[in-house]
C-alpha cells in the first residue's frame, strides 16, 4: 500500500494563478491596454503637457472650430477643448482609480476575513453586505453630497462603498475554496498563524480575481462620476473633468457646436470600454484558473 507525502509548498504553488494563461488576451486586449496606458500617460502628465491654460476664457473664440494648434476647437466659453480633455482626465481616471481601489481594499478584507472565522462573524457581515446591496451607488453619492457638500471626495467614498459588497460576495466563494484547500491545513498544522496564511498564501491565490474584479469596477466608476459630475454634484465647474465637459457642452450642443460633449463622450466610452474588455478577459482566465 502506497502513501502520498504532503508537500504543501507544491500544492500553493499549484492552486496559484497561472500567468501565462492571464497573459493570452488577443489584439483587442493589446489595444485595450494602450487606450488605458494613454489614458494614464494623461492622468499624469496632461497638466503638463497641455499646450493651454484649460481655464483661460476668451468668449470671441466661443464655438470656434479647431485650427491652427487648437485642434480640438474652443467650447462654449472660448476655452482650448484639447487643453480641457488632458485636463479633465486627472480627476476622471483617478478618481474611478481611487473608488476601485478602495472597493476592493474593503471588499477583499471582508472576504477573506469572512472565509476565514466562518461561522457568526461570516452571517453577519454578509447580513451587513445584503443591506448595501439595496442602495445604488449614485443614490448614496447624492446622499453623501447633500450632507457633505458636492465634491469628488465624498461622491468617491460613497461609490466605493456602495462597490465593496459586490467584491466581498465575489472573493469571498474563492476565498473559502482556497481555505478549505489541504496545504493551509498542513500549514496549519506546522504552526503557520492565520495573519501568515492570509497574506501570504490565500492572498496571492486569488489575486488574478483580485485584479479582474478591480478592472471591472474601475469601468463602472468611470461612468458613476462622470454621470455625478454631470449632475453638478461632483467634481465642480469650472474645473477640467470629461463629466463637467459633457454637461457644459449642453448648450453648445443643442445650438449645433457638438464637439465638447462629444470628445468627452467618446474618452469616457473608449476607456471604459477598453477596462471592461481586459477586465472581462481577466475575470474569465480568473474563474478558468479557480475552476
Amino acid at each position: 500500500m502506497s502513501t502520498e507525502i504532503l508537500d504543501p509548498v507544491a500544492e500553493a504553488e499549484e492552486s496559484a494563478p497561472s500567468r501565462r494563461r492571464l497573459s493570452r488576451i488577443g489584439v483587442i486586449g493589446w489595444v485595450s491596454i494602450a487606450i488605458i496606458a494613454l489614458a494614464l500617460l494623461l492622468a499624469i502628465f496632461g497638466p503638463i503637457l497641455r499646450p493651454f491654460d484649460p481655464n483661460l476664457s476668451d468668449l470671441s473664440f466661443a464655438n470656434v472650430g479647431p485650427f491652427g494648434s487648437h485642434l480640438l476647437g474652443f467650447d462654449g466659453q472660448g476655452r482650448d477643448v484639447l487643453s480641457r480633455i488632458m485636463e479633465g482626465a486627472r480627476t476622471t481616471v483617478l478618481g474611478a482609480g481611487f473608488v476601485a481601489l478602495i472597493a476592493v481594499a474593503i471588499g477583499t478584507t471582508l472576504a477573506i476575513a469572512t472565509a476565514w472565522f466562518g461561522g457568526k462573524f461570516d452571517a453577519s457581515v454578509s447580513a451587513g453586505l445584503d443591506v448595501l446591496f439595496a442602495f445604488p451607488g449614485i443614490l448614496l453619492a447624492v446622499v453623501a453630497a447633500a450632507v457633505f457638500g458636492p465634491s469628488l471626495l465624498s461622491a468617491g467614498l460613497a461609490l466605493a462603498i456602495a462597490y465593496s459588497p459586490y467584491v466581498a460576495r465575489v472573493l469571498r466563494g474563492a476565498a473559502l475554496k482556497e481555505r478549505a484547500m489541504t496545504y493551509i491545513a498542513a500549514l496549519e498544522v506546522q504552526g503557520f498563524g492565520a495573519w501568515r496564511l492570509c497574506v501570504r498564501h490565500l492572498l496571492p491565490n486569488i489575486s488574478s480575481l483580485i485584479v479582474a474584479q478591480g478592472t471591472i469596477l474601475f469601468g463602472f466608476a468611470m461612468v458613476d462620476l462622470a454621470a455625478i459630475s454631470f449632475l453638478g454634484l461632483g467634481v465642480q465647474s469650472p474645473q477640467a473633468d470629461w463629466g463637467v465637459m459633457v454637461s457644459e457642452g449642453k448648450t453648445s450642443l443643442l445650438q449645433g457646436y457638438p464637439i465638447v460633449s462629444l470628445t468627452a463622450v467618446l474618452c469616457i466610452v473608449a476607456v471604459v470600454a477598453a477596462v471592461s474588455f481586459l477586465g472581462e478577459r481577466l475575470d474569465a482566465s480568473s474563474k478558468d484558473v479557480l475552476r
